[in-house]
């Protein structure tokens, strides 16, 4: 069982009961002097405060996913890094592994797609990042092997990985399953986390002397998969989403760049770029790049494009309602908003799982193949 079965977490939550219960059973027989009976106390002690601990770390790890394996949990990962050629002509993205979806039928593309484990090789920010690549059982049947198909680029927040949005947030399984109960059409979704230069958070930014992080996003992504995937190549083929951080990022690129996104959504987004010993001097004293950073700032001052956007808050438990309510009445025509708004969620991944699969719908909903 992987470390972050259900099972497993269940067999610690009730290991951890069963302990409980035999120390309050056991302590009048143990309420004696004697080493035996210290002995005995001590160790049904610390061993219902392991199982506790342990259920706690897994129902944590779970949530967050800081590890997802044993091996990577006892630091026994051992996979090595994959070389990118930039010369000339060379292929933008390596494909490192193919992974069915566990799906009905999930071991054919065919019928279950598949997620692809991918390095991407930015050609005009210099940037290499792995991602994964969800392709919809469509992209593999006979009938659809002329179609391009719409594209949504996925971010998870700062620092988490990819893998939450698999694993944690299950994009690849939540858009297998509106597919196939006519929800949402059969879209690509490459999903990676904004970190793309770790360890640093550089907000989407082209940080200058540092990390085009920007260039990357919006230029070198869209061209390295388009040249790699049967994907449309127009705005209207292309979407951004993430949550946290991601959310902001996929605003922030949609706003700055309709030529290339035509729709994009925040879930729990932020409207400026963070300023923190995690992000470092992102501007080096440029103001005007620092103002286009915040989103509020840039729907006011600059033009807006025929870009949709959705955004996401609660009336209780987020801290973005204010600016997102603001981010609402700022944009004007010809760019759209939409929103949800919980009655009740916190900044984490239960809230972000009630807010993907309506997102997923409203994206489908505004982008077309070609």
């Amino acid at each position: 069982m992987g470390l972050t079965s259900n099972k497993v977490l269940a067999l610690a939550a009730l290991v951890a009961v069963l302990l409980f219960a035999a120390t309050v059973w056991l302590w009048p027989r143990l309420a004696r002097r004697g080493w035996r009976a210290v002995t005995g106390r001590i160790g049904l002690l610390l061993a219902t405060q392991l199982a506790l601990f342990a259920a706690v770390g897994l129902a944590a790890n779970n949530s967050f996913l800081f590890y997802g394996s044993w091996s990577d949990l006892f630091g026994q990962e051992q996979e090595m890094g994959v070389v990118v050629d930039h010369s000339a002509g060379a292929k933008r993205i390596k494909i490192v592994e193919k992974k069915r979806l566990d799906v009905p039928g999930g071991a054919r593309p065919a019928a279950g797609g598949q997620i692809q484990k991918i390095v991407i090789a930015g050609e005009k920010s210099k940037i290499d990042s792995p991602a994964y690549v969800y392709l919809p059982p469509e992209y593999f049947q006979p009938k659809f092997a002329k179609s391009t198909f719409p594209t949504t680029v996925v971010l998870t927040g700062y620092p988490g990985t990819a893998e939450n949005l698999l694993k944690g947030l299950k994009y690849p399984r939540t858009a297998y399953q509106q597919a196939k109960d006519g929800t949402m059409q059969p879209m690509i979704l490459v999903m990676l986390r904004p970190t793309v230069a770790p360890p640093r958070d550089t907000e989407c930014v082209d940080v200058p002397g540092g990390p085009q992080t920007e260039t990357f996003f919006a230029k070198d992504l869209p061209k390295a998969v388009s040249e790699t995937y049967r994907v449309g190549t127009k705005p209207q083929s292309w979407g951004f989403i993430g949550n946290s951080t991601g959310g902001y990022c996929a605003l922030k690129i949609a706003l700055h760049h309709p030529e290339q996104f035509a729709a994009s959504a925040g879930l729990s987004a932020y409207y400026k770029a963070a300023d923190d010993p995690t992000t470092g001097d992102l501007f080096h004293g440029n103001k005007k790049e620092k103002n286009r950073s915040n989103l509020l700032w840039s729907l006011d001052h600059l033009p807006q494009g025929k870009s949709s956007f959705l955004v996401t808050s609660s009336t209780s438990g987020e801290a973005n309602l204010k600016n997102t309510l603001k981010f609402i009445d700022k944009v004007k025509a010809p760019a759209r908003v939409s929103s949800i708004m919980l009655d009740s969620g916190g900044h984490n991944f239960n809230t972000w799982r009630r807010e993907i699969p309506p997102a997923l719908v409203w994206m489908s909903g505004r982008l077309s193949a070609s």
